[in-house]
């Protein structure tokens, strides 16, 4: 059994204005100038506390994380700021999910009540096997999520599919500070033994539309 672990955030769904809009306010709210949206995007998939050391390395880490939280939950009812998905996701995610072969997971900087707004919204409470948050666990690139994920699925090999920004390290992280775990196979470097083994993985999740 494989588990093939999806990202949220610029693999799934198209945030990036409701992302760049919320840095924008929160930064503004403490009077500081707002990141670049190059620069307010580099930081998806990190944690949110996380993310903000790298935006402001200078700056209340913890009070502009808050401040995110609040404009995020605000600027999310605004129809002007809707999340949609990417092209072909929702699609994937039915073809996947009706096959035997695989199990479904997610790994992600956002936090437990962002996941659940997610799934109930697109009716995919069933599909995911596995979720594993920042609530739960450090920041990516720290291989813990999927770990995790691997450990609740009893999964042989981890297959992780993610967008722009920070994926998760495949157990040999900053400083190979981690002992390199065999069983994550990212999607994002297909090289040495592994390569030919991830082509027909790498054919199927290619199919969702790449974010601009």
């Amino acid at each position: 059994m494989k588990l093939i672990v999806f990202d949220v955030d610029g693999t799934l769904v198209d945030s990036q204005d409701l992302i760049v809009a919320a840095q924008g306010a929160t930064f503004r709210a403490h009077g500081l100038e707002p990141p670049s949206r190059e620069r307010s995007l580099s930081i998806v998939g990190l944690s949110l506390l996380q993310a903000f050391r790298v935006l402001a390395p200078d700056g209340p880490a913890e009070s502009l994380a808050e401040g995110y939280k609040t404009a995020f939950q605000r600027l999310r009812a605004d129809p002007a700021y809707r999340e949609p998905l990417f092209k072909g996701a929702a699609e994937l995610l039915a073809e996947l999910a009706a096959r035997d072969d695989v199990v479904l997971g997610i790994a992600t900087g956002k936090s437990r009540r962002g996941v659940a707004h997610l799934l109930d919204r697109h009716g995919w409470q069933e599909i995911f096997a596995t979720i594993q948050t920042a609530d739960d666990h450090p920041s990516k690139p720290h291989p813990a999520m999927l770990q995790k994920a691997l450990a609740e699925t009893g999964a042989e090999t981890a297959r992780q599919r993610h967008g722009r920004g920070f994926d998760l390290r495949h157990g040999d992280g900053p400083g190979r500070r981690h002992r390199r775990d065999r069983r994550l196979l990212g999607l994002s470097s297909p090289r040495g033994p592994a390569r030919k083994r991830r082509r027909g993985d790498r054919a199927l999740l290619g199919r969702t539309a790449a974010p601009s």
